[in-house]
This record gives C-alpha cells, sequence and structure tokens, in this order.
C-alpha cells in the first residue's frame, strides 16, 4: 500500500515527475494541482483568481486537501502537489521535493501555458506567494521549510 507525495515549487515538474514514476510504479496518479485547476474552471476564473480567492476562503484549499488525504488511505498512489507532503507527512512512505530555477520554471509554464516568459515569472512568484501565506493561516505550515524531505 505505498504512497508518495511529491511537493515543490510552481512548475518545477512535480507533475511530470509524479505521472511518469506512478507510471513505472503502476500506481494511481492523483495531482492536487488539477483539483485545484478544476474548480478554477468550474467558477470560470483564472488559475491566480482561484489563488486570491483562496486566500480568504479556506474551504476551497481543504476541500482539495480532504480528496487529496482519502485518494492517499486507497494506497498504491503517487500524489502531486504544493502542500501534498505536508498534509500527507504522516501516512507518505515517501515524501519528495523538487526545486528549479526560477528561469527554468518560467520557461516551463510559458511552454505549457502559452504565455510569455514575464508572464510566467510573475504568475510563478504570485502563486508561490499566494500558497505561503494560505498554508501558513490554514495549517500553520512554512512550505519553505523543506528539512523533513
Amino acid at each position: 500500500m505505498g504512497i508518495v507525495a511529491i511537493s515543490g515549487q510552481a512548475a518545477s515538474g512535480k507533475t511530470t515527475v509524479a505521472r511518469e514514476l506512478a507510471n513505472r510504479l503502476n500506481y494511481r496518479f492523483v495531482s492536487a494541482g488539477e483539483l485545484f485547476r478544476k474548480i478554477a474552471i468550474q467558477r470560470g476564473i483564472s488559475l491566480l483568481e482561484l489563488h486570491r480567492i483562496a486566500e480568504t476562503d479556506f474551504s476551497i484549499d481543504k476541500a482539495v486537501d480532504e480528496e487529496t488525504i482519502k485518494e492517499a488511505r486507497k494506497g498504491n498512489v503517487v500524489i502531486e502537489g504544493h502542500l501534498a507532503a505536508w498534509i500527507l507527512r504522516d501516512v507518505a512512505d515517501v515524501r519528495i521535493y523538487l526545486k528549479a530555477d526560477i528561469k527554468a520554471r518560467s520557461q516551463r509554464l510559458s511552454t505549457r501555458d502559452g504565455k510569455s516568459i514575464e508572464d510566467a515569472l510573475r504568475e510563478i512568484k504570485a502563486r508561490e506567494e499566494s500558497n505561503r501565506r494560505r498554508y501558513l493561516a490554514i495549517y500553520g505550515v512554512d512550505i519553505s521549510d523543506i528539512s523533513f524531505f
């Protein structure tokens, strides 16, 4: 009943690595980021706008995190998300944190989402700051402290 949690910086390759690892292990793949994006799509708003709303409406993150925990309990899964390793710290068999140079991450996001590198850089910085504030407020988790990885 293996559980792998992959967290990391925005556009660091979490989804790519998690999807490939799940494939190689023959595990299910769950993306907290995709769950968050689905909420934005359902509401007809941008990802950045959902981040802004989530800063005062903690039910958004809590719903994504509850779904993440539910999926982890089923086992044989690789779960990726900014907060996945912290949320699953007591149940994950393996916790992985991905980091990448800001220029590389901006290029990845630019290519993936079809936006300029400058816009991608601004988005990464805004998302990471929003994530930091929210996770500290909701859970008391400082995502810059990666010492338990």
